[in-house]
């Protein structure tokens, strides 16, 4: 099976291009960052306070996450309950950045997504896929793009959804975010010595696109 590994920062368009390179190639993409939201929002749904460890960590002995795939789209249960709209918020997010810092969640998600990898030719995304998950991935690429073209880009996306939302309270997420998975104990977001750096700030989506799978497909070759 020929697994890649794409991981960057919030909002640098992984999920829009992984999903879209993927589908070109034939592959499954799954998206583990849903899978952290999932769990931040059955730990919301469970009233815990995010700033302790202990409430987060009983909140994974009755929650049970499921992965389906409807027409080639991943799909996110939580307890037989399909969340995959619910869980794509700007505070979702947040929680999900919570969450991801604490290693039973982690480990929690691990085997699922391993399992995930090794069972179909897949593009996975998030944080630590290449130096954590999935270090033997055959292609690792980092995408990222600055912090002001990630605040506007996820800006336009919420407001196509109908949300209402603010670009300067976006850019701050976005800001508090980086802040947070780059400085956490556990599986900080970091590049993998051996991944491809990939900088779409000034690209549109089709050329992002269009970089993505050009990557793969030379480091294949190889």
């Amino acid at each position: 099976m020929i697994k890649v590994a794409i991981d960057g920062p919030a909002g640098a368009g992984k999920s829009t291009i992984a999903r879209a390179v993927a589908k070109s190639l034939g592959y499954i993409y799954i998206d583990t960052g849903a899978l952290y939201r999932a769990v931040g929002f059955n730990a919301k749904r469970c009233c815990v306070d995010f700033n302790c460890r202990e409430q987060i960590v009983n909140t994974l002995n009755n929650l049970q996450i499921d992965i389906q795939f409807v027409n080639g789209e991943q799909r996110v249960c939580v307890n037989g309950e399909d969340v995959n709209d619910k869980i794509r918020t700007p505070e979702m997010s947040l929680v999900a950045s919570a969450v991801s810092a604490v290693s039973e969640v982690r480990a929690f998600l691990f085997d699922l997504q391993k399992n995930l990898a090794n069972s179909n030719n897949s593009i996975m995304d998030g944080r630590d896929i290449g130096t954590v998950v999935l270090p033997d991935a055959d292609v690792k690429i980092f995408l990222t793009a600055s912090a002001k073209t990630r605040a506007q880009r996820r800006y336009k996306e919420l407001i196509e959804k109908g949300q209402s939302v603010e670009f300067d309270d976006v850019l701050a997420d976005i800001e508090k975010r980086d802040y947070a998975d780059s400085h956490r104990e556990i599986a900080p977001l970091k590049q993998a010595d051996d991944a491809v750096l990939a900088d779409t700030s000034d690209l549109t989506l089709e050329e992002s696109i269009e970089l993505i799978k050009n990557i793969i497909a030379d480091r294949l070759k190889k």
